[in-house]
């Protein structure tokens, strides 16, 4: 194998070029380090934790307390907001029924498919949520179960409306009214109107 020759004077030009390299390097991980810590609260803004009700780091989350309490006026202006969606998903994750705002939200995306695309979309919104022994079934009634199947096979961007709305009815009577009294949207209106006050 051939040996690597440099000339002597090349040796403490490659020691400099190091050196560079070494500072560079410590100045590349100081960036990676900051880049890493400000991706990790900007996460923390956009993703509301629930633990002890809802724990953000509220001075940096985009939402005002004027917003929080138009979701109180309906499901329908809950659902309108992302940030909305986003809390009401947490909410219904503690109460171990986020399937029914996937379901809701895969619909809403379905409606929107391009119609060379809906057969696909169709099959895997019955494989997980519509089908009887479905991993993320939906508490839908028989009747509405077997029609929206039978849509499901001849999709139409209005195949799941039905079930879509049934879910929908379900949230607004059941799941809706014991968010508005949890603790975890209190806590996020009461923070917010702390905030805003200050």
């Amino acid at each position: 194998m051939p040996g690597l020759y440099f000339p002597p004077n090349t040796m403490t030009d490659l020691n400099a070029k190091d050196d560079c390299k070494l500072a560079d390097g410590k100045i590349r991980k100081k960036k990676q380090k900051a880049f890493g810590t400000d991706l990790k609260n900007y996460l923390k803004c956009m993703v509301p934790h629930l633990e002890s009700g809802i724990r953000s780091n509220y001075r940096n989350v985009m939402l005002s307390a004027e917003e929080v309490m138009q979701w109180s006026q309906s499901l329908e202006k809950l659902l309108a907001s992302q940030s909305g969606q986003g809390v009401f998903r947490e909410f219904l994750r503690s109460e171990f029924s986020e399937e029914n705002i996937e379901f809701w939200l895969a619909c809403e995306d379905y409606k929107k498919t391009r119609s060379d695309r809906l057969h696909g979309k169709a099959e895997r919104i019955y494989e997980e949520f519509v089908r009887a022994d479905a991993i993320k079934q939906i508490n839908i009634d028989y009747h509405t179960r077997e029609a929206t199947a039978k849509r499901a096979q001849d999709p139409t961007h209005t195949s799941f409306d039905e079930a879509q709305k049934t879910v929908f009815i379900l949230m607004e009577r059941d799941s809706y009214p014991r968010f508005l009294k949890s603790k975890a949207y209190l806590n996020l209106l009461n923070q917010l109107q702390i905030n805003n006050s200050k």
